[in-house]
């Protein structure tokens, strides 16, 4: 079956915002022409290769991702969950039940393996969607995007994987 797979979200998770400009440090400078690469704090890196799981990017930056920001964190190449086309999105989204448009394609990407998703965007309508129509372990975990990633967010993260094996 493999270690359980960690979805990892760039904008709100790694890339905090929606504060006063101010209150983010600047770990590095400005890449590729985005001053927000500069509030990626290089240390997360480190803190999610020991969680032990499989990191894929689960983001709208694609393979983006590995380019811009797997090596401010000193992450090797990361597989990439790639989306649909915006029109495929359109149609598979439910807006009765308000998943996010990620949802659904996470759960297919896992096939039947434990994960883990970290994201600014959830809602208490993925989390019950999720426990209802996927058998394997699962952790739906809103990340405060005006923070980003926090200690008490890997705790969380490491407290799930070893309750889940991993």
């Amino acid at each position: 079956m493999g270690r359980p797979l960690l979805f990892l979200d760039v904008d709100g998770p790694l890339i905090p915002f929606g504060g006063p400009p101010d209150w983010y440090p600047a770990y590095q400078e400005p890449a590729a022409g985005n001053p927000l690469l500069a509030r990626v704090n290089p240390a997360h890196g480190p803190r999610l290769q020991k969680l032990g799981c499989e990191l894929v990017w689960a983001t709208a930056w694609e393979h983006h991702a590995n380019s811009y920001v797997g090596p401010i964190l000193g992450l090797p190449e990361l597989d990439v969950v790639t989306w649909p086309e915006p029109s495929i999105v359109e149609a598979v989204y439910d807006e009765d039940l308000g998943l996010h448009w990620k949802t659904r394609a996470l759960v297919r990407w896992a096939e039947g393996r434990p994960f883990a998703w970290i994201d600014d965007e959830l809602t208490e309508a993925d989390q019950d969607w999720v426990a209802d129509n996927y058998p394997e372990d699962a952790l739906l975990h809103r990340v405060n995007s005006v923070v980003g990633l926090r200690d008490t967010d890997y705790v969380t993260l490491s407290r799930w994987l070893s309750e889940c094996g991993g």
